[in-house]
């Protein structure tokens, strides 16, 4: 049988792992008696874990949060995915960077040699945006704010841009390529509406509860994927086409995320791109420096006259 401080741990793990336990399931698996588990159960309460009694047919125990923070058990892959993710925060748009440096510090403190050892090992370098991007660092505040209306399914009054007063049926809270955005239904323009968060000031009280509405779209990912590329129901660009161009594959292929490149000899290849618009298709296509030819369709043969008289007249 193992010590009172390990059975301790184990019991705690097991708490932690799910949100009801079984007395008999837990005597179980830590192979003592159900006498053993209710004296365990009462040590851990002694020491600040919020432990409540299920009552039943099978009688088990809960872990429920308490008033104030007890020392928490992790495993092993889950405190090191803990750092990880601390590590990480420093980009996360979220304003918490002092905060996740103060509490990766803390649990390294509390590791084992053989998990800070591989802690230290895996230094993170989280790159910032390019300097000429806008910042977009959001408060925690604002988004505890919004979750919060979520949560409770709560019209949410704010103000955009600093100076618009909007309302809206918050959604969901979504990270994208380093910024922070809110999904919901704009009550003043009736419509679905993705707001960045760093330009949201959260208005108290909230307003009153709605009944969700279904999203147009399979899950929130394809939704945002769809709104970004400028396309409606789907995650696809709404404008494709088609050219060959005067470069090998392998050139060409490094710099094309989620198009199609097929070869057609050492110096020639087809390109199959989408864009959110037909001149920025267009001009898409003009970064690769060779000679091109369009295949189709013919919004794209159109677009490639309008950027060559805009180009024209710039260059004076």
């Amino acid at each position: 049988m193992p010590t009172t401080s390990a059975r301790l741990l184990s019991l705690l793990s097991l708490l932690q792992a799910r949100r009801d336990w079984p007395g008999g399931l837990l005597a179980e698996r830590l192979e003592v008696s159900a006498r053993t588990v209710r004296r365990d159960v009462d040590r851990l309460r002694e020491l600040g874990y919020p432990i409540r009694t299920v009552k039943g047919p099978d009688g088990g125990y809960r872990l429920d949060a308490g008033t104030r923070m007890p020392p928490l058990l992790f495993d092993d892959d889950q405190a090191v995915s803990i750092a990880v993710a601390l590590q990480l925060a420093g980009v996360s748009g979220a304003g918490i960077e002092e905060g996740a440096a103060r509490a990766l510090n803390t649990i390294r403190q509390v590791m084992p040699a053989r998990l800070r050892h591989r802690i230290d090992a895996l230094q993170i370098t989280a790159v910032e945006p390019p300097g000429d991007r806008p910042s977009s660092e959001v408060g925690s505040g604002v988004l505890t704010a919004i979750g919060a209306a979520i949560h409770a399914q709560e019209i949410l009054r704010f103000f955009y841009n600093d100076d618009q007063a909007r309302r809206a049926e918050p959604h969901h809270l979504v990270a994208w390529k380093g910024r922070w955005y809110l999904l919901a239904w704009d009550l003043d323009r009736a419509g679905w509406r993705t707001f960045r968060a760093d330009r949201i000031t959260p208005r108290t009280p909230a307003g009153p509860r709605f009944a969700a509405r279904a999203l147009p779209a399979p899950d929130v990912a394809s939704f945002i994927a769809a709104r970004f590329r400028g396309s409606e129901g789907t995650s696809e660009w709404p404008c494709h086409g088609e050219v060959i161009i005067d470069r090998p594959a392998s050139d060409v292929a490094t710099y094309v995320r989620d198009g199609l490149v097929e070869e057609l000899g050492p110096d020639r290849c087809r390109v199959v791109l989408g864009s959110w618009s037909w001149t920025g298709l267009a001009a898409s296509f003009g970064r690769f420096d060779a000679g091109l030819e369009v295949v189709g369709p013919e919004e794209l043969r159109a677009a490639f006259t309008t950027l060559a008289e805009r180009y024209t007249a710039a260059a004076g």
